[in-house]
């Protein structure tokens, strides 16, 4: 993982939070409608369905934000790094290559 870049890390974390906080969210949802099935009253187990409806939304909403948003961090740090390797390579490429001191004293030094 050493040799990795950053943002494929990042990917790949975002990608495990986001499968962890489905599996919550689903949990959380199955238990609402677990409770709606041993509910007594019609009432109550439309009330307990409707929160398990929106327990679901909700988390799945929190899941997309946080997926995007580690997606965004991704993009951007991919975005600086090929913008600084760019600017490297201009700026190597721009300065011109001086003779080292080395090559031209022992030219001298053999005539």
């Amino acid at each position: 993982m050493a040799d990795a870049d950053l943002d494929v890390i990042i990917r790949r974390l975002a990608k495990q939070q986001h499968k962890s906080l489905i599996a919550a969210v689903k949990a959380r949802r199955d238990r609402y409608l677990a409770l709606a099935a041993k509910a007594k009253d019609a009432a109550g187990r439309q009330r307990l369905r409707q929160m398990a409806k929106h327990a679901f939304e909700e988390g799945a909403a929190a899941a997309r934000r946080m997926q995007m948003s580690a997606d965004n961090a991704a993009d951007s740090y991919a975005r600086a790094m090929r913008r600084t390797a760019d600017r490297l390579a201009t700026e190597q490429a721009a300065t011109p290559k001086k003779k080292s001191v080395k090559t031209s004293k022992r030219k001298a030094g053999k005539s």
